[in-house]
């Protein structure tokens, strides 16, 4: 492998949640690609994280990110760790005073205590490293305000402000956390809601794309591979003097 401005991942280890699909499939793919040595793969779809063509070694941990017992296992095989993606999530719609508690909770428990959770773990292992990267996956939505998804960008705002107190924590302890704030990705993510598979149904997926990103400037969603980049450079030592920001990566529909 050639020398670029990224190998010093060669040889390290990075924990991605969230892994078997979408932005979380996209860094397992780009850290993969970069040399590094190890990654430990946490997602819901076990065939999912089985599919990926990947060239290092891999460790597979099969179950639900809000899950605390999950937590204790993953941590225990984790004798140290170099990097830590917070990606795993999931879609939620409804306005506030329509939506259960039932609901709330349901879109929260993954989307910001599942957070909490791998973020906990990941730093806690990272310590032992002697230091580390982590980027949490937030949302643009925690930023500007969407209606009718609360739950969610309710959460993501939060997982947002945590990286930011994380930073604070751990500079000290050579700890970097950052967070990106995506606008549309095309993901799986969106195949949860309604609309989307009702616009899908009548014009093609590629279609009900392009008409739910005429809203943004640039005219068309991100990538997971664009998104990965971007959460790549993050955790790389290219980034070092970054930590406690929320990069928003939204092809302008923001301002």
């Amino acid at each position: 492998m050639t020398d670029t401005p990224f190998s010093d991942f060669s040889g390290k280890t990075a924990l991605v949640t969230g892994a078997a699909s979408g932005i979380g499939a996209g860094v397992a793919r780009w850290l993969d690609a970069h040399g590094i040595g190890k990654l430990v793969l946490v997602d819901l779809d076990g065939d999912g994280l089985n599919a990926l063509k990947l060239n290092c070694e891999t460790e597979h941990h099969i179950g639900s990110v809000a899950d605390e017992a999950l937590w204790a296992k993953v941590e225990a095989s984790l004798p140290n760790l170099d990097y830590c993606v917070v990606n795993a999530g999931i879609g939620g719609s409804g306005e506030i005073a329509d939506l259960s508690l039932e609901e709330w909770r349901r879109v929260t428990s993954v989307n910001l205590d599942g957070a909490f959770l791998t973020l906990g773990a990941g730093i806690r292992a990272m310590k032992k490293s002697g230091g580390g990267s982590a980027v949490v996956v937030a949302s643009v939505t925690g930023i500007k305000p969407i209606p009718g998804i609360g739950p969610y960008g309710v959460a993501k705002a939060g997982v947002a402000h945590m990286a930011r107190i994380a930073a604070a924590e751990n500079a000290a302890h050579g700890i970097r956390v950052n967070a990106v704030a995506p606008g549309g990705v095309d993901t799986a993510i969106w195949e949860s809601g309604e609309q989307f598979r009702e616009a899908v149904a009548a014009h093609g997926r590629e279609a009900a794309l392009k008409g739910m990103a005429a809203t943004t400037p640039r005219g068309q969603f991100a990538t997971a591979d664009e998104l990965a980049g971007e959460i790549g450079f993050l955790l790389s030592d290219m980034a070092a003097n970054i930590t406690g920001t929320v990069l928003v990566t939204d092809g302008g529909f923001s301002f």
